[in-house]
């Protein structure tokens, strides 16, 4: 009898404990239960499924915000086999993003958007826009709903940027904003 190969979702999570995203601390518990928080939250706003696995794995590569890195971006294809090439290149353009170059003009359709890693600027495709400003809030929202102090602290300059972000944003991420941030 042939055995069914494991879904995306849990080589990501074979993986993400094998690589110790379990010892991680991270607001709220651990690395990985922020992850699988942000992988929910982008479920409820009913994101595809390779954006909900890239929620997952956002923070592979570390981020600007977040500097642990699970992966070298040397390793993409070793995500990319676990959780197929489209997920991945979301967790690299999310993973990449310098965040103070880019943010500013994220929503302009042709803004600049500067990868970290290399340096490079490039303009992404309005799919990927959206795809960045999902899952950017999504994050986001998790940390301000699991610490008020966080909340309280980051909040209005968090509403100030989603606002931004607003045309690049589903009517339930943005509804989430509302409710976290207002």
């Amino acid at each position: 009898m042939p055995t069914t190969p494991p879904a995306p979702a849990d080589r990501a999570i074979a993986l993400l404990h094998q690589l110790g995203a379990t010892e991680i601390t991270h607001p709220g518990g651990t690395l990985v239960a922020h992850l699988q928080r942000v992988r929910s939250r982008l479920a409820g706003w009913g994101a595809r499924p390779a954006l909900q696995l890239a929620g997952l794995c956002h923070a592979f590569y570390g981020t600007d915000g977040f500097p642990t890195a699970l992966l070298s971006p040397d390793s993409r294809s070793d995500l990319a086999e676990a959780i197929g090439a489209e997920a991945e290149a979301i967790v690299y353009l999310y993973a990449s993003c310098d965040r103070k170059a880019t943010y500013p003009n994220l929503a302009d359709a042709e803004g600049p958007f500067r990868d970290r890693f290399t340096g490079r600027l490039h303009t992404p495709e309005p799919q990927h826009r959206r795809d960045f400003a999902e899952l950017s809030v999504a994050n986001e929202l998790d940390l301000a709903r699991i610490d008020s102090a966080f909340r309280e602290k980051w909040g209005p300059e968090l509403l100030t940027l989603f606002t931004r972000f607003r045309p690049l944003l589903s009517e339930p991420a943005w509804s989430d904003c509302q409710a976290v941030l207002l």
